[in-house]
């Protein structure tokens, strides 16, 4: 079996089932935009993985894909970009709706458009020191009041509010090391 290419940069994709048809392909993280409405939260997140890792939009080559891609390199700039052709994203059954999207790509197409933008932008992936029982000893899982804990920590580190498995795998995702949350919680909680 081929070992999946690693993709050091972050990319981001419209939705959960992107993030699952990418997953089979490469081995990268994601920052998902929840659909076309492009919130400060999520431009907040795509500028800190530049920063850290670099990142790459990968929509859907639609007119939604292309509108959101369009308002992401408006945000950031420096953001890299994959593409796929329309041919690419339609559905491999002929539907009513004529679906198309990255769910529904080759993974050989995935892979390829990814990997080129990856070696344009990606940076190493930082690794980061923090492990649950940090999390735990903070009081950023489980217990009252975590979930404001979460809150401020996501404001502060420009990661966004996430549960607490989501916030420790972002936390890893960018590499943010226990100095920096410490130092973002200091006199907060």
């Amino acid at each position: 079996m081929t070992e999946k290419p690693v993709i050091q940069a972050m990319v981001v994709v419209e939705g959960w089932s992107d993030t699952k048809r990418l997953s089979q392909a490469v081995v990268c993280d994601t920052i998902e935009t929840r659909g076309s409405a492009l919130g400060p939260e999520v431009i907040q997140r795509i500028a800190r993985a530049v920063k850290d890792r670099g990142a790459i939009v990968l929509t859907d080559p639609d007119f939604n894909g292309n509108r959101l891609r369009r308002l992401i390199a408006e945000a950031v700039p420096e953001v890299g970009q994959a593409t796929i052709s329309q041919d690419q994203g339609r559905a491999a059954k002929d539907n009513p709706h004529k679906s198309l999207g990255i769910e529904h790509a080759p993974l050989d197409v995935l892979a390829q458009c990814l990997v080129e933008a990856d070696q344009k932008v990606g940076q190493e992936r930082p690794s980061s020191n923090i492990d649950r029982a940090f999390l735990l000893d903070l009081g950023l899982i489980g217990g009252a009041g975590a979930k404001d804990r979460r809150e401020i920590l996501g404001q502060d580190l420009q990661i966004g509010y996430a549960n607490g498995k989501q916030l420790y795998q972002r936390l890893l995702a960018y590499g943010i090391q226990k100095d920096e949350v410490l130092a973002a919680l200091k006199g907060k909680i």
